[in-house]
């Protein structure tokens, strides 16, 4: 390819004026042709158009065919440049059905023994992306080869040849594997995530683009794109082994009154979720990944008999995505006017708070696709407490909030870890929901801290401010008086708390 972008980013590099009136901002995944000046010629039709490049993402190490563009233009032209990329071949669909086999041969350790895999792989007309061979012992050479193909059928038949020659091993593909292709990169991730997670393949090209949108942002920061990338796999990964059959949340039962018990399920992916029962009357408060939703559905009609019939009212400590997966399944949300702006904006296709954070952002819409994320409807919320001027503290009371024969005082954090979030103290039954504010990091299972690794690594840091959220930390603590408090944080067990020890 003539005229590379740069290897990072490159932004607004064609300034043009335009109207903020029905500007829209459309990311192109671009297969770039093989020729000379092929992104100088997509640029000058973008100029001409009267659309602006704010973004530009390729990095040949990574996938030498693969460019990201993000153009900000209007509806007409747009559709314009859509019929114009695919003119100079932008938009064409290579390797869209195409798949990258690692096979190993085992080859006697001798001159020319390679030379016959070679000639067949000539014959079929395959590829090579990947090769990586080593001496065994004097005898034999354990030869890798990465074979791009687009069709299954001819690989069978080139696999039923090439055993007639030596003896061969199919190798899954590594997702994480640095070296193993580069010229179909982001197709093969993408689709193994999808195969992986079990989700809808029209995720595809959300998850190219912010895959892509991650990795700029940490290769920027000087750390390896492909930490990203395993990371990501890694993630998906664990999602999906946690589902099904294989989800098995730790549930605990703490008693408070005769009438009253907190039950506290927490599954190894995603947030706790607490079920406060005084009497006949149930209260959940926050409601982990939408992912498992038949999961949690299941173990809500175990513990509560009259799940299906009752009216279902739900209180979330902020809106992150791990927190409120299950809320378009209740009937009444309680949140605080942040939270209920947040979780607003994402119904009418808005960024949330989260979203606004650059650094989070790409990590965050990952993270909705791949736990199937839906936001619930506005008419469900239910705002009781007003919003305050968060220049009274890093943490202030903003009104009560009672439940059986539970009182609460309620209080709003400045937005340490994310803006709306809350905090609920009862200081007669010495109990405190913090959610993430504090967590229990002591009193994970092994999959909750093995969970807890990658968002930090994929948003640089799971607080917005991180120096705040520790002040906050602090400042809750301190309102805890005398006496044995359990504390129930959004990931980890209750924890048991005596100011005195």
């Amino acid at each position: 390819m003539g005229g590379n972008p740069p290897e990072k980013t490159g932004t607004g590099s064609i300034p043009v004026a335009l109207s903020k009136v029905n500007i829209m901002t459309k990311t192109y995944v671009a297969n770039v042709p093989d020729h000379i000046g092929a992104f100088l010629q997509a640029s000058r039709r973008f100029a001409a158009l009267g659309i602006n490049i704010t973004r530009v993402s390729y990095n040949k190490a990574i996938d030498s065919h693969t460019i990201f563009l993000d153009v900000d233009g209007t509806p007409e032209q747009l559709a314009e440049a859509d019929k114009q990329m695919a003119e100079i071949g932008y938009l064409q669909n290579r390797a869209e059905s195409s798949n990258v086999i690692l096979i190993e041969f085992q080859l006697r350790d001798e001159p020319g023994s390679v030379t016959r895999i070679l000639e067949l792989i000539a014959a079929f007309n395959f590829n090579i992306s990947y090769m990586s061979s080593q001496a065994v012992s004097g005898e034999y050479q354990f030869f890798k080869m990465g074979l791009f193909v687009e069709s299954r059928a001819a690989i069978e038949d080139f696999v039923h040849r090439a055993k007639q020659i030596c003896s061969i091993r199919i190798i899954d593909y590594n997702r994480s594997e640095r070296t193993f292709d580069n010229s179909i990169f982001y197709n093969s991730f993408v689709n193994s995530l999808i195969e992986a997670s079990g989700i809808s393949p029209s995720a595809k090209n959300d998850l190219l683009v912010n895959s892509n949108l991650a990795m700029q942002i940490l290769d920027e920061q000087g750390l390896s794109p492909y930490r990203t990338f395993d990371s990501i796999s890694k993630f998906a990964d664990m999602l999906a082994s946690c589902r099904g059959a294989s989800f098995s949340p730790r549930v605990t039962r703490h008693s408070i009154t005769g009438a009253t018990e907190i039950i506290l399920i927490e599954p190894p992916c995603g947030s706790n979720t607490a079920i406060i029962r005084s009497g006949k009357k149930y209260l959940f408060i926050d409601s982990g990944y939408a992912y498992y939703k038949d999961e949690m559905l299941s173990l809500f009609r175990s513990l509560i008999p009259c799940f299906d019939e009752m009216e279902k009212t739900i209180l979330i400590t902020h809106a992150d995505v791990d927190h409120c997966g299950l809320l378009p399944m209740f009937d009444r949300i309680i949140a605080s006017a942040k939270s209920a702006a947040s979780l607003t904006r994402e119904f009418r296709g808005e960024d949330g708070y989260r979203e606004q954070n650059a650094l989070h952002k790409p990590y965050i819409r990952i993270c909705k696709t791949l736990t199937e994320y839906a936001p619930p409807s506005p008419d469900k919320l239910s705002v009781p407490w007003a919003e305050c001027d968060p220049d009274q503290g890093v943490l202030w009371q903003i009104g009560f909030f009672s439940f059986g024969d539970l009182s609460f005082e309620v209080y709003e954090a400045r937005g340490g870890h994310l803006p709306g979030e809350i905090v609920l103290i009862d200081y007669e039954h010495r109990i405190a929901f913090t959610g993430d504010v504090y967590v229990n990091m002591k009193g994970m299972t092994s999959e909750q801290k093995q969970y807890n690794q990658y968002a930090p690594i994929l948003m640089t840091s799971v607080d917005t401010d991180p120096k705040l959220c520790a002040e906050q930390r602090k400042a809750v603590f301190q309102r805890l008086g005398a006496g044995s408090w359990k504390v129930f944080g959004a990931h980890g067990i209750c924890a048991d708390y005596d100011p005195a020890k």
